[in-house]
């Protein structure tokens, strides 16, 4: 039988493995989003029109860029999962250094994206 979650420290590396899970599956259901707007542009203007409103209203904004960060996040840590596939970045202390600045660096990121994409 595996452990109980309480003899697991809680580190850096933990959470992240957490939080990669999670946005796993947030990309999963937030994949509807596109869906709704692909159907929405085959179904015509006005159902094109009834999805952009939501897009472009305050909660659409947040929940795009919610996904948004999730996309970025998942992406980290898959190319921090790469590195370790590869031998690289195993070591204690680098690792929980990287785990720590990830949620960090894909928020920068993410802003980023949408600072170009609304500049654009």
């Amino acid at each position: 039988m595996s452990p109980h979650l309480q003899v697991y420290k809680f580190i850096p590396n933990y959470v992240m493995s957490g939080v990669h899970r999670i946005t796993g599956a947030v990309m999963y259901f937030g994949t509807v989003l596109l869906a709704a707007w692909l159907i929405a542009t085959a179904m015509g203007e006005g159902a094109f029109d009834c999805v952009n409103w939501f897009f472009g209203s305050w909660l659409g904004l947040f929940v795009l860029f919610g996904y948004t960060w999730s996309l970025v996040h998942h992406m980290l840590g898959g190319l921090r999962h790469f590195g370790w596939d590869l031998g690289y970045g195993l070591e204690k202390h680098f690792a929980i250094k990287v785990a720590t600045a990830l949620p960090f660096v894909s928020v920068c990121l993410t802003v980023l994206i949408w600072i170009v994409g609304l500049a654009v």
